[in-house]
């Protein structure tokens, strides 16, 4: 009965759907930068797996289904670009200068440390898209050799510490207008920074989800010609 149960695609839906809420009551709390939903919900669902001995391949079979509307989510975040589009097109200067600049230095910055550390091609490659939404990043890594499960893995690694530490750290460095800080969260930190984003201000959240796109068509562009180029 229990193995029937977990083998079914409802063990997984079901499962990540209640750490998620739980993990949103708890944020809601306590409203805790360190208890971020999507951080804590990972977290909590690799525990439960490890301490109920279950196989990730049987979670996934429910898991992958929800996966599948990640893409959906991302167009999602096309609504609140839509309500602000006439305050974002002031600004079609700076968000272009700063999802390129941040694209470029986010590849850069990622293969070369990979590579100075010794890592492998496929490792390289895998990393290369880090900064950009999961469904781009799986298909560039698949294009160019990489490893698409391991991207996917530093995709959602990348964006929760975007969300966790972004907003603090651009406070820090002094960065405190709110566009500044959408491109920078959108770009680096894609869907999960921009919900984090979309707490700290409106507008600042919608051009974090147009820096979301405008940095996956760059980033698939620059590293499929780069790779070609070099092979």
């Amino acid at each position: 009965m229990i193995d029937s149960l977990v083998d079914s695609p409802l063990f997984g839906i079901t499962l990540t759907l209640g750490v998620y809420t739980l993990a949103q009551v708890l944020y809601g709390r306590f409203r805790h930068v360190l208890l971020n939903p999507v951080a804590l919900s990972i977290g909590g669902i690799i525990l439960f797996l490890l301490a109920l001995d279950i196989p990730f391949q049987s979670y996934a079979l429910g898991g992958d289904l929800i996966l599948f509307l990640l893409g959906p989510a991302v167009v999602a975040l096309a609504v609140p670009l839509y309500e602000r589009r006439q305050e974002i097109l002031k600004y079609k200067l700076p968000i272009v200068a700063g999802v390129a600049s941040g694209g470029i230095t986010s590849i850069v910055t990622a293969t070369s440390l990979v590579w100075i550390l010794g890592g492998s091609r496929e490792l390289v490659l895998s990393v290369a898209p880090k900064s950009v939404t999961a469904p781009i990043a799986i298909g560039i890594v698949e294009s160019i050799g990489g490893i698409a499960p391991l991207a996917a893995a530093i995709v959602v690694l990348t964006g929760c510490l975007g969300a966790v530490c972004g907003p603090e750290f651009c406070r820090r460095v002094g960065i405190v207008d709110p566009v500044s800080m959408g491109i920078a969260m959108g770009t680096a930190a894609h869907g999960i920074g921009t919900a984090r984003m979309l707490e700290v201000d409106r507008l600042g959240g919608a051009l974090s989800g147009l820096a979301i796109g405008l940095n996956g068509m760059l980033t698939a562009a620059m590293i499929s010609l780069f790779f070609g180029f070099f092979g």
